[in-house]
């Protein structure tokens, strides 16, 4: 008996240092991802903004994203990080405040992605126009750049503008939650089909773009030819641009996925399961 109890004792104890542990771990580690993102995008922006030289289309466009990448963990970390060390999380603030934050958390978090995906097009549209059709004037022209600018973020809010309704903190006796309800706002399985939607215009269409916009430069690249006898290093520098111009491109549509992954999917699918318990 006595050898019973004094094993799951120790196993009880060893179990609430490794979960304690795992608990400093988690925050060290969000933490850090807090502060290099805010410090990373910040000075992106402001090197761009301060440096005249670097004021071109593409560099405002990077400005941009880094701008978005700002709100992803402003609005992700530190309410995983409640969600971690306090019992309810931030979900323990009612009243207005709460309220407010139950719908920008995700609204801040989508937008953010979707502004990103939105730049990393115009970048490839713009690469695509410098490298295919060199002779004529730039698709996007500095002029234009804040245009698109201001225009990715308002599609980008339009977009995401149902989580702003259906986004509400309910207070029952135990505490307050956070729940979408779709179907008490919009009906039917509007939630399904505005996802459905989501995905294929805003995910999958402009990946299928970029592979197709790249691939075009790629070929395009390999095709150009050199006035007279090619020499060694004008075809190393071809060589050289192409090789950067495939890493972009990896980049990119690798990119195109990550706000989507796996940070996203993971709020999804705390949604889905809240709204599955609670028959919303």
């Amino acid at each position: 008996m006595n050898m019973t109890v004094n094993g799951s004792s120790s196993w009880s104890c060893s179990s609430l240092i490794n979960l304690e542990a795992g608990k400093i771990g988690s925050t060290v580690a969000f933490s850090l991802l807090l502060v290099v993102s805010l410090i990373g995008n910040l000075l992106i922006v402001l090197i761009v903004y301060k440096t005249p030289t670097l004021r071109k289309p593409i560099n405002m466009l990077i400005a941009n994203m880094a701008m978005s990448d700002l709100l992803f963990p402003i609005f992700t970390f530190p309410a995983y990080l409640a969600d971690l060390h306090v019992d309810g999380g931030w979900l323990i603030i009612g009243g207005n405040l709460g309220q407010a934050l139950c719908k920008l958390r995700l609204f801040g978090m989508y937008i953010s992605s979707l502004v990103s995906v939105q730049s990393l097009v115009l970048i490839t549209v713009n690469r695509f126009g410098a490298v295919v059709v060199p002779l004529r004037s730039p698709l996007i022209t500095i002029k234009q750049c804040p245009f698109f600018i201001v225009a990715t973020w308002i599609i980008a809010m339009a977009v995401y503008s149902p989580y702003l309704v259906v986004n509400k903190l309910v207070e029952y006796p135990g505490g307050v939650s956070c729940i979408s309800q779709w179907r008490e706002t919009f009906g039917g399985n509007a939630n399904r089909n505005y996802m459905l939607v989501l995905v294929i215009v805003f995910f999958y269409t402009p990946f299928v773009l970029l592979a197709i916009l790249y691939s075009v430069i790629l070929i395009k690249l390999k095709r150009q030819a050199h006035p007279g006898e090619p020499s060694a290093n004008a075809e190393e520098q071809r060589t050289k641009r192409i090789r950067s111009v495939l890493k972009m491109a990896i980049a990119i549509v690798l990119l195109d996925g990550l706000p989507h992954n796996p940070e996203s999917k993971y709020v999804q699918r705390k949604q889905y399961n809240s709204r599955s318990k609670r028959e919303i």
